[in-house]
């Protein structure tokens, strides 16, 4: 007996459609897919969110020093004469920033193991690389998904059959985050 679903398909297009599908339904919120799929597509999923739950408050505030250029009212770098040369004036400025514990750390990479890159098109320049932004999504995971489901053990999931797909008779089903 075999410990998962094959899909009919070699090993690494499975892994890259069950990675495409497992970013989806935690970008989205949702995903329409056949049975077979959403079962397996359910596991990772919890599984991440059970570790975005286990992790949620797993690091320290650090401040640290860091370089900024100073720009000027349009926006534009400020730059200076040193030696014959231009170079671009900085300031320190003290942040304070989140620092992971080792533990927290290794989800994260345990999760970007799993979670495809997603860019953000606005729609009035969609087509264009102008204005587009890159979503962190194991923050949303942590910041977002380990907050939510804080109190829950399990069960992050929910598949809500909506009957057979017209070409191949295909149970298809909603799989969605509760």
């Amino acid at each position: 007996m075999a410990k998962y679903r094959k899909l009919g398909r070699t090993s690494s297009q499975r892994k890259a459609l069950l990675r495409n599908q497992v970013t989806g339904l935690l970008y989205h919120g949702k995903i329409i897919t056949t049975e077979a799929k959403a079962k397996e597509v359910r596991k990772i999923a919890e599984g991440l969110i059970a570790m975005a739950v286990k992790e949620k408050d797993n690091f320290e505030m650090v401040k640290v020093t860091a370089k900024v250029p100073v720009k000027d009212k349009n926006g534009k770098r400020i730059k200076d004469l040193v030696d014959g040369k231009k170079t671009t004036k900085y300031d320190t400025v003290e942040k304070e920033i989140k620092k992971d514990l080792p533990s927290r750390l290794h989800a994260r990479r345990q999760m970007l193991k799993v979670l495809y890159p997603i860019k953000e098109v606005p729609k009035e320049n969609a087509g264009k690389k102008r204005n587009t932004k890159q979503v962190d999504m194991v923050a949303k995971m942590f910041d977002e998904y380990g907050v939510k489901y804080a109190n829950r053990n399990g069960g992050y999931t929910r598949i809500i059959k909506i009957g057979p797909r017209k070409g191949d008779a295909a149970m298809e089903v909603v799989l969605e985050l509760v």
